[in-house]
């Protein structure tokens, strides 16, 4: 059984124009992924080449799903994109899974972790405004030795598989302005698409400046020798030095194979800061001429982004060395694996002061010592900068960061209400999510969605859930690409856009999201599992509703 939503006017108003709709993709794409998680990357690959090959294959996996999701836009331009999609190429429960996951993690959860790093970057320029307690942060709530941990012995490991971990948990005023973020915007995007898509426009076309800025002012007078000598001395080798390697390395006996595997697991940070291009697909019956309009601003806005992208993380190694000192690698590493120890025989307290001792040992290096991989927070745009500017390069990235994260969330604001309306429209969620206010935009789906992000800012785990449905994410992406040889047949009128080189790009798209997926399994379990088990959580929640008959569904004539 097969429902469908017909694509009429139902009270939405066309306003996005095909430069608005590609900046609602530039802008969702870029947040703070960027300036950071080059830094995860290299401790992962150690090296330059490998650092470069994963926002390669990020970039050509992007652009092969953005095509691919072209031409679903351009045969079904209806409200929702991604959940109508998978629901004409299969059924009903797994367009329901997707929106599920995507209501209670993937949109909202990413648009906690996006307002809380807003949050984090404010706190440079204001301490007491940000999320450290120990950066100065106003505290309304410390628990330093939460010490919580949910962990599976499986008979595999010698150790219990920790599947999340929290050692300290607190409220600071920084989850206070995260939440006036969320609300702000909720607020916006309620007067209307075209106030949600100017705001939008605004702190788009700023961000995209700003990395621009840090591009040019990179390449012109950040480049260090020290860091050109380091990495092109060692291209390629530094994965086998890896602790990601290591652990792999335990499993999997080929060293060549191994190193391959750490690289492909490393693509996980990447993607996620390549993602929510697929969000602009919820808001077709808003786009002026959907069928030609939503194909271009995909192709456009990932095509633009992944350029941007692929130059910021080569300005990143022009500038800083991807290793970090040797020596003070081995005492991080030392160190760490020892605090590790102490937490898990309890002993927080002796653990704590190790941190602390840690922390300032690193913090007194400088950034050729820390190099990308121990960069700190991972802000690898703000050390650049600083090479150029030691007086103002952290006010300055701080502030580029906090307009980047600011249009970030209102692009995923204003989208994500659009798949809710959809679900609503079929009877799998509420249904006031599925009705429009006067402005012809879905308010209470607005509303709901930003409660619920706002308490995961205060659970605190909105990252850990983040990491979990990394997997999810990408199964999603491969069933729904899959489905285009589907809708092909249950829709056959032809559209302005069609893939190019099909059947083998979609094909190919599937199998690299097949091998990244294989991949997690074994480089990055903790990433898989919790997913899945997100996922499939939401099948008695869609039997339930059904049970509860809220609508009843309609035979789709395809």
């Amino acid at each position: 059984m097969n429902m469908t939503t017909p694509h009429v006017e139902t009270g939405f108003r066309r306003q996005l124009s095909w430069f608005d709709a590609t900046l609602l993709v530039v802008g969702t794409m870029i947040g703070s992924g960027i300036f950071i998680v080059s830094a995860d990357i290299a401790r992962d690959v150690g090296s330059a080449g490998w650092l470069l090959v994963v926002w390669l294959l990020t970039a050509m996996m992007t652009l092969l799903g953005a095509a691919c999701y072209a031409e679903l836009s351009a045969r079904l331009p209806w409200a929702g994109g991604q959940y109508v999609y998978l629901r004409e190429a299969w059924n009903p429960l797994s367009a329901f899974l997707y929106g599920w996951t995507c209501f209670l993690v993937i949109q909202t959860g990413s648009i906690a972790a996006v307002a809380v790093a807003f949050a984090k970057f404010l706190g440079v320029l204001v301490p007491a405004l940000g999320i450290d307690p120990d950066a100065g942060a106003y505290t309304l709530l410390d628990w330093p030795d939460f010490n919580r941990r949910i962990a599976l012995p499986l008979p595999w490991r010698d150790e219990p598989w920790v599947i999340w971990q929290k050692q300290r948990y607190s409220i600071t005023a920084g989850h206070l302005v995260a939440v006036c973020v969320i609300a702000t915007l909720t607020a916006i995007n309620c007067l209307g698409v075209r106030e949600g898509k100017w705001v939008q426009n605004i702190f788009t076309i700023s961000k995209v400046a700003a990395l621009v800025l840090l591009i040019v002012a990179g390449l012109l007078m950040a480049v260090h020798p020290y860091a050109l000598e380091a990495n092109l001395h060692d291209l390629w080798s530094g994965v086998f030095d890896t602790p990601r390697y290591q652990e792999v390395s335990q499993l999997v006996p080929w060293p060549t194979l191994a190193a391959l595997m750490v690289v492909i697991g490393a693509m996980v940070g990447a993607l996620f800061a390549a993602d929510a291009w697929n969000n602009i697909t919820f808001t077709a019956l808003e786009v002026q001429d959907p069928q030609r309009n939503l194909p271009r601003s995909l192709l456009t806005g990932v095509g633009f982004v992944m350029v941007i992208y692929i130059l910021t993380n080569i300005v990143y190694l022009v500038a800083l060395p991807v290793r970090a000192d040797p020596n003070l690698e081995n005492y991080i590493r030392t160190t760490q694996q020892r605090i590790s120890e102490l937490t898990a025989e309890g002993r927080t307290a002796e653990a704590q002061v190790l941190q602390r001792e840690l922390e300032q040992r690193w913090r007194q290096a400088n950034t050729l010592e820390r190099g990308i991989a121990r960069v700190l927070d991972d802000r690898v745009g703000t050390a650049v900068l600083e090479q150029v500017s030691p007086r103002f390069g952290v006010s300055f990235m701080a502030l580029a960061v906090m307009i980047s994260t600011f249009g970030c969330v209102n692009g995923m604001t204003l989208m994500g209400a659009r798949l809710y309306y959809a679900m609503a429209q079929d009877g799998l969620f509420f249904a006031v999510a599925g009705r429009l206010n006067q402005r012809g935009v879905p308010a209470a789906g607005l509303i709901l969605q930003g409660i619920w992000a706002s308490i995961l800012v205060f659970s605190g785990t909105y990252s850990e859930l983040l990491d979990f449905v990394i997997f999810a994410v990408l199964l999603f992406y491969a069933t729904t690409v899959a489905g285009l040889f589907i809708i092909r047949r249950k829709h056959s009128a032809e559209p302005p856009f069609r893939v190019w080189g099909y059947p083998g790009v979609p094909i190919f798209y599937i199998a690299c999201c097949t091998l990244i997926m294989l991949d997690l399994l074994i480089v990055r379990p903790n990433y898989t599992w919790p997913g899945l088990f997100i996922v499939l959580s939401g099948i008695p929640v869609y039997y339930l509703w059904r049970l509860l008959g809220r609508h009843k569904l309609e035979v789709s004539p395809g």
